[in-house]
């Protein structure tokens, strides 16, 4: 069964950083199956970042791209999206997302203050 945990996330102000984590488990890990998402209250869930390619080419929003980076630890199925410059309207609950399985984790929350 195909599990993700995320963990990282919690109260930070405008300009500062935050690195989310997702542990995967129940599948041969492959950074190219892995997304993040976010949701802000009273929005449609949308894309943040992913990895295009298993050989690390990624894509991201142009509302995080220069600020966001994805990344992953094959080794320890974990993929992480470093935060930086961090703007209020950054705040929602961050999802990790398998692509193959279409399985969600439960989702982290992130507060920026300004």
């Amino acid at each position: 069964q195909v599990q993700l945990v995320e963990s990282g996330g919690g109260l930070v102000q405008s300009g500062g950083s935050l690195r989310l984590s997702c542990a995967a488990s129940g599948f041969t890990f492959s950074r190219y199956t892995m997304t993040w998402y976010r949701q802000a209250p009273g929005k449609e869930r949308e894309l943040v970042a992913g990895f295009i390619t298993s050989g690390g080419i990624t894509k991201y929003a142009d509302f995080v791209k220069g600020r966001f980076t994805i990344s992953s630890d094959n080794a320890k199925n974990t993929v992480y999206l470093q935060m930086n410059n961090l703007k209020s309207d950054d705040t929602a609950v961050y999802y990790c997302y398998h692509g193959v399985s279409r399985t969600w984790g439960q989702g982290t929350q992130v507060t920026v203050s300004s």
